[in-house]
């Protein structure tokens, strides 16, 4: 009797297609009242559904969620990228790995797990950074979602997929959906390139996290933060170019903190701990697992409204918030003209003559709309300061103390590139 349930060797029934989409199906039978003007119900959105590639980024806190709620509401053709293995304290809210899975790729991990519970799901992991894939491999999905917790990793594939689209070619339109959480708040949005803001055009509303200018931390510490990344960013690496620095094996940050309190007492400064070389070393992001269900819910609903056209997708941003009671909020965030991803401006940057090159690269790292980390700067004729290879870093310090007026002229342009970002800024200086 083909109709009849088995039971897999996790217990759970395996139906036939019929009756697992058959709530599914319930949306896609028949219009409503809600459905976009375009939407067409019948056999044709179904196949759709079950055969587009969707892409999901990131197989953590929300990734794991995602990949479940995805695999139930139809998508059978997943692809999933993460770079991390599996941690012991992933184990509480990351609910597709086990004890035995401990320093296994999450995204292999995570593909199986789902797969093995969902026949009938194809789910094909990549363990590496996103950066390891070029256009083409993004090309091939119609929706891209991310579950990351980096603001790097976000700004990347934001640029990325802004980048590939072209007006006169729809198959390169790629909608991004975000969802993010920190501890009891959260947020779901809807990118559409070139249409909507982009995730660089709210960078402003970003809680800016803690970074020090590499500059700073190269010649002029004056806090213990700077000594401590002066140890981690820099020292590290030179000492241990092949191993990673891990915030959680207690011999590296003792390696650190002992780095960290010397450069300290060279330069007078104190307050170099081991708790707070910890902190700065892993740069914890609080995370709760429901907080995780609720988001990653709310993106994969969004991408099944966007798969099927069933319904009126989110315009286009969604905050929660769970730490006083709960509130949530749907908003149109509006895109910027001068957003150097989706707008393609230059910006216009005050300074005076007598500022160092020094002091305008700490004003440029400061502004909440860049979020740079570590920007090198030149103009069309002139390396002003590279921050990386190390020769061009030691070639172009000098710079950092000469003034403005002595680098460049008023008007010019110089050119901002980060490894944050996969594009560079357009800086305009204008002299006051």
């Amino acid at each position: 009797m083909p109709n009849m349930p088995v039971q897999s060797d996790l217990r759970a029934p395996i139906l036939v297609p019929e009756e697992r989409w058959r709530d599914i199906y319930t949306y896609l039978d028949r219009t409503g009242p809600f459905a976009n003007e375009g939407f067409e119900p019948g056999e044709t959105v179904k196949e759709f559904l079950h055969s587009l590639k969707i892409l999901v980024i990131g197989a953590g806190g929300l990734g794991c969620e995602l990949l479940k709620d995805l695999a139930l509401m139809g998508f059978t053709d997943i692809h999933v990228i993460d770079m991390d293995t599996i941690d012991v304290s992933n184990l509480n809210r990351q609910f597709l790995f086990r004890a035995s899975d401990v320093g296994k790729p999450k995204a292999e991990v995570a593909a199986a797990f789902v797969m093995k519970r969902v026949p009938g799901v194809k789910i094909t992991p990549y363990f590496g950074k996103i950066q390891d894939k070029d256009e083409d491999y993004y090309s091939q999905f119609t929706i891209i979602i991310c579950g990351l917790d980096s603001v790097v990793a976000r700004r990347w594939i934001n640029a990325t997929v802004a980048n590939m689209y072209d007006e006169d070619d729809p198959e390169t339109f790629k909608p991004i959906i975000d969802g993010g959480t920190e501890g009891f708040k959260g947020q779901s949005r809807i990118i559409l390139p070139r249409m909507t803001a982009c995730y660089e055009c709210s960078l402003d509303m970003q809680t800016k996290p803690t970074t020090y200018p590499m500059c700073t931390i190269a010649n002029t510490p004056r806090l213990p933060e700077h000594c401590i990344e002066w140890a981690s960013v820099l020292e590290w690496p030179k000492v241990f170019p092949e191993t990673k620095l891990d915030g959680d094996d207690s011999e590296h940050i003792r390696w650190v903190l002992d780095k960290a309190t010397a450069r300290a007492t060279e330069f007078n400064i104190s307050g170099v701990s081991y708790s707070l070389t910890q902190g700065v070393v892993k740069n914890i992001i609080p995370a709760i697992a429901s907080t995780n269900a609720i988001v990653a819910a709310s993106c994969a609903t969004e991408a099944f409204k966007i798969a099927t056209n069933s319904a009126t997708a989110m315009n286009n941003y969604m905050m929660y918030v769970g730490d006083q009671g709960v509130y949530t909020y749907t908003f149109e965030l509006q895109r910027k003209d001068d957003c150097p991803v989706c707008g393609g401006a230059t910006v216009k940057v005050d300074c005076n003559k007598m500022e160092t090159l020094e002091g305008f690269i700490e004003r440029l790292v400061d502004r909440k709309d860049f979020q740079l980390k570590k920007p090198s700067l030149r103009t069309s004729t002139t390396s002003l300061y590279m921050a990386a290879p190390r020769a061009l870093e030691q070639a172009t310090r000098p710079n950092l103390t000469k003034q403005m007026g002595e680098l460049v002229e008023n008007g010019e342009e110089i050119t901002v590139t980060d490894e944050a970002l996969p594009i560079s800024i357009c800086v305009v200086v204008r002299f006051v």
